[in-house]
């Protein structure tokens, strides 16, 4: 109770034993583990094919090589992101079309795509980001992309599990991307997802996530036969993932439900203590939807209180109580804004909401009596500084 982490895993003794056996096994690399992994992930969500990545960086980038971004294309996606969902249009010599987000989901604004494939006939794909756990608008972006013949890649870096009108995400875009970071709400340290029901898209990235080899690298190496012969098809990536960093997915995965349970309940109860204090709570925007809830973000009434949320941030560290932002917007980072231009008064409300906003810990292995320390140490420094008119 000294200091509560902003984030932490929750791991158990089947994580462990999976691992440990993967070890005893002799394979470490990719290969049965992995495997599984794959296909328990395919069932998870209702897809035709999974592939495991080291990262959902490394996903990222297959998938919009996979869709055939490359120089003079642009990507449309929002600003209010990691790099990571930006940086990989880049790495394909394409240009990142940015628009804001909506001022209650903070999800990619839908009127401002329409208005960028509009104003940009060379988008090839739409990327929106299921920020914090909560669906972006899939119904409008899929009938976007169908209006003006554009791909959708979805970053869902935050979405597992996530859905929208009942149905998991991973089955509207043309590709989605899973994220497995230490913080994510399952984790395999390092790691992420590539899903796809479109056979070629999943034989590009199957064949590119591990240099462009035209045939299964594992399947090579265990044949009993002589299997020594390959191909290079093309100049691919080393984006495979491990059979050690599987063998937590696979027990993670059968936890997402539970794990989600959890969070869920942290972030009603916040909802429920936080209601008469100077901020605002997350809204979510469709009740039927399932929030994965990865991210407990707060806005600070800033009008009603006399600390910056800098200030607030660092109060709440004295008192043991770790913090983060989501995010430094993209358009206040040098590359970006210089790369693009790009200027505050461009993106209003992505602009307007970052200096408010705060993620407060909120992850399945805090205790009660962490979250009763986090609720506590909030509303306190919130009314010693709220300011009485």
């Amino acid at each position: 109770m000294s200091f509560i982490p902003y984030a932490l895993p929750l791991t158990g003794d089947e994580e462990i034993a999976e691992v440990v056996d993967t070890i005893q096994s002799g394979w470490l690399t990719t290969g049965p583990k992995t495997k599984k992994f794959e296909t328990n992930f395919t069932k998870f969500v209702g897809v035709k094919y999974a592939l495991a990545v080291n990262s959902a960086t490394a996903g990222l980038h297959l998938g919009l090589e996979a869709l055939g971004v490359g120089p003079g294309d642009k990507v449309i996606t929002t600003v209010h992101t990691f790099t990571a969902t930006a940086e990989v249009i880049r790495y394909l010599g394409a240009d990142p079309v940015f628009v804001d987000i909506e001022g209650d989901s903070f999800n990619i604004d839908c009127d401002a795509i329409e208005k960028a494939l509009i104003t940009h006939p060379e988008v090839k794909v739409i990327l929106p980001v299921h920020y914090a756990g909560q669906s972006a608008n899939m119904t409008r972006i899929m009938k976007l992309a169908k209006q003006y013949n554009v791909k959708v890649m979805e970053d869902a870096a935050h979405a597992i599990p996530t859905t929208h009108n009942n149905k998991v995400i991973g089955t509207f875009g043309d590709i989605t991307v899973y994220s497995f970071y230490a913080n994510k709400t399952i984790t395999t340290g390092e790691g992420g997802m590539v899903v796809t029901n479109n056979d070629e898209y999943a034989k590009r990235i199957g064949c590119m996530r591990l240099h462009g080899i035209s045939k299964d690298v594992f399947d090579r190496f265990t044949s009993t036969k002589p299997s020594w012969h390959y191909e290079v098809i093309a100049p691919g990536f080393k984006y495979n993932m491990t059979d050690i960093a599987a063998s937590l997915g696979i027990h993670q995965l059968k936890k997402a439900w539970k794990l989600q349970e959890r969070r869920q309940e942290i972030a009603y109860r916040y909802n429920n203590e936080f209601s008469n204090i100077p901020l605002k709570v997350p809204l979510i925007v469709n009740k039927d939807d399932v929030h994965s809830w990865h991210l407990y973000v707060i806005q600070l009434d800033l009008e009603a209180i006399s600390i910056s949320r800098e200030r607030f941030i660092d109060i709440l560290a004295e008192k043991g109580v770790g913090t983060s932002v989501h995010y430094i917007p993209l358009h206040f980072h040098p590359y970006w804004k210089d790369a693009y231009d790009l200027k505050e008064t461009d993106f209003p409300i992505s602009t307007n909401i970052f200096s408010r906003i705060v993620s407060l810990p909120n992850y399945p292995k805090m205790t009660d009596e962490q979250v009763d320390k986090v609720i506590s140490v909030v509303k306190s420094v919130l009314l010693e500084h709220k300011i009485h008119v």
